[in-house]
């Protein structure tokens, strides 16, 4: 698989799961939004579930998105991602810590980190050997209680002085990415803004990759 986080991509989508999901009905909708267009990642984000929960939905889905050389990614747990094979994980300030993530997950896979919006967090992120940082949130978003506000000029900063990507998150629609790749967001991390798309998933990815690619042409 290539790395979805080698220097030189664009800007691409990154999707997360939502936090609670039927097995069966979510990855018929997972098939079909990953035909309907460019995904960088998938981000498993099951919470406050048993761990057997955690290796079923992995199971099903990681197979799934990697035939389609999206990188599967577990959220807050790389002792489940090592375990299960997938491509990484990422972790949060409050999770494991990224030295025990990469310890567990070796040099190859991916780990990425949650910055909030501070820059102190995404350098030190960054020095000690993170794939990407993520900054948000950006806007208003029912997925999660956001613990900061970042603002696009926090992406902008990053991208004129780091290679390492950086991956937007928080309340993005297709309405507003815009600014954000402008900014010079990597990724697009996007939750809501795709499962509860009022057109359906594979609509949503559509519409995301034209937005994104509109976008792109532009700050060119």
């Amino acid at each position: 698989m290539a790395d979805p986080m080698a220097d030189g991509a664009a800007c691409r989508l990154y999707l997360i799961t939502p936090p609670a999901f039927a097995l069966d009905a979510f990855a018929a909708a997972l098939e079909q939004a990953l035909e309907a267009g460019d995904v960088a990642c998938l981000q498993l984000r099951l919470k406050d579930v048993p761990d057997d929960s955690v290796r079923r939905a992995a199971e099903r889905l990681m197979p799934i998105a990697q035939r389609r050389d999206v990188a599967f990614l577990i959220n807050d747990r790389p002792d489940q991602a090592a375990e299960l094979g997938a491509d990484g994980c990422h972790v949060g300030q409050q999770d494991a810590s990224y030295a025990e993530a990469r310890r567990l997950l070796g040099p190859e896979r991916i780990v990425g980190v949650t910055c909030h919006a501070s820059r102190h967090l995404a350098m030190a992120a960054g020095e000690a050997g993170a794939d990407y940082v993520a900054f948000g949130a950006f806007f208003p978003t029912d997925s999660k209680a956001a613990k900061s506000r970042a603002d696009p000029d926090l992406l902008r900063w990053w991208s004129e002085l780091f290679e390492i990507p950086c991956v937007a998150i928080g309340g993005i629609t297709v309405a507003n990415c815009p600014a954000l790749v402008a900014a010079g967001a990597d990724f697009l991390s996007v939750i809501g803004g795709v499962w509860n798309y009022p057109a359906g998933p594979a609509a949503a990815v559509r519409d995301f990759n034209r937005a994104i690619a509109l976008a792109l042409r532009q700050r060119a």
